[in-house]
């Protein structure tokens, strides 16, 4: 194939941390758009409870997140904010667990080897959903909205019953600011700053509807709760989470680059605008993918792929041939080609998913940076196959 001639601007397409917002450089440091008046300062003192305090209302007003829920900001970016709630609410319900790709199937390591409750688990392969429609609405139910490992989304939320008794505990990380959420449907949600937004890690954020609320003050966990662990003491909530009294201490430079990520994510049109940003992306790779030889999505219904994650098989029977482990160092080839080129960083498959691509499609990637890399992906996947070829005649 003939070289691309174009390359992205910015070829960062990983799905964690994920790329800046347009326009984002360090020079932004003691400037209008990131205050730094805060560093040096007690995360406890007003300036500092303020900057949390306006990380948390311009969060629920961007998306929309009804004023009866609960919103706070928590340690250990979302994986501290699902343990949380896993660790908090957990033990008064049965529990169903959806895994179906990485993440949810830590979860419900967890819920099953450290908490030791008895678990139904719902596993799914690479690809695909559990079967939604015999979840019992008696259980609380433990699930990712889009899983970042898998490239599977939710289509809709129609198989969470309105009149549930148990909760639903969702992990959103790579979801939020990105796709529409059906809040009513939703009693726990979690994410990180370092998804969508392109925030810096080590933040998470967890929304509590008023019956995970009432579950928090009326349960008390059969087991130790770290301190770091704690949304309620002695029955009642620990307030200070939800007006940005942080647990443990958050950089005051991450609380003001997310305040800039928020104040972007208004200039390109709010939650409207960022989750058409993402579609518009994910749109690209499936106008190219209908047309590619060798690539195909691993999602296998159209309904349930992801808008920011997006996961790609290899479809090539050439390769599709190859033993197990062929097929890693050829994924592997691929993807170091890419970063030598510097045309696709960070885009290899999730080390536990099947051996191809995963391109963060996120609202601050830039659509033409999508179209420059897609060439070269058939050139680079064309090499590598060639040069494949020519080490097995050698041989």
């Amino acid at each position: 194939m003939t070289r691309p001639l174009q390359r992205p601007i910015r070829p960062l397409f990983s799905s964690g941390p994920c790329a800046k917002r347009p326009g984002w450089t360090p020079t932004l440091l003691n400037t209008d758009d990131l205050k730094v008046s805060t560093l040096g300062r007690s995360h406890r003192s007003k300036p500092g409870k303020d900057r949390l305090a306006e990380v948390i209302a311009q969060s629920r007003r961007l998306l929309g997140i009804p004023a009866d829920y609960r919103l706070g900001i928590v340690p250990a970016s979302d994986t501290g904010a699902v343990e949380m709630a896993l660790w908090s609410l957990l033990g008064p319900r049965p529990i169903t667990v959806l895994a179906f790709e990485s993440f949810s199937e830590e979860w419900a390591s967890d819920i099953i080897n450290e908490l030791h409750l008895p678990t139904k688990l719902r596993p799914a392969d690479y690809g695909i959903l559990p079967d939604l429609r015999t979840i019992d609405p008696a259980d609380d139910i433990v699930f990712a909205w889009n899983g970042t490992t898998s490239g599977v989304r939710m289509p809709h939320a129609d198989w969470i019953a309105d009149d549930r008794i148990g909760l639903t505990i969702c992990d959103a990380t790579s979801a939020v600011f990105a796709m529409d959420l059906p809040w009513n449907k939703l009693d726990v949600v979690t994410w990180s700053w370092q998804k969508v937004l392109g925030g810096e890690g080590g933040h998470g954020m967890i929304a509590l509807s008023p019956r995970a609320v009432a579950r928090l003050q009326s349960h008390t966990p059969a087991w130790p709760m770290p301190k770091i662990f704690r949304l309620a003491k002695g029955g009642k909530l620990i307030e200070g989470i939800f007006k940005g009294e942080t647990i443990n201490t958050p950089s005051m430079l991450c609380v003001e680059d997310q305040l800039d990520a928020l104040r972007w994510a208004d200039s390109v049109g709010g939650l409207k605008g960022l989750i058409a940003r993402s579609e518009g992306n994910a749109a690209l790779i499936a106008d190219w993918v209908s047309a590619s030889k060798w690539a195909s999505f691993l999602a296998k219904d159209p309904a349930t792929r992801s808008c920011t994650s997006v996961c790609l098989a290899i479809k090539d029977p050439w390769f599709t041939g190859l033993d197990a482990d062929r097929q890693q160092a050829i994924a592997k080839d691929i993807v170091s080609l890419l970063d030598k080129e510097g045309v696709g960083l960070d885009i290899g498959a999730y080390r536990d998913a099947p051996p191809g691509l995963r391109i963060w499609c996120g609202a601050t990637v830039e659509s033409d940076d999508i179209k420059a890399l897609l060439p070269w992906l058939d050139w680079d996947y064309a090499g590598v196959k060639q040069n494949a070829a020519n080490i097995a005649k050698e041989a």
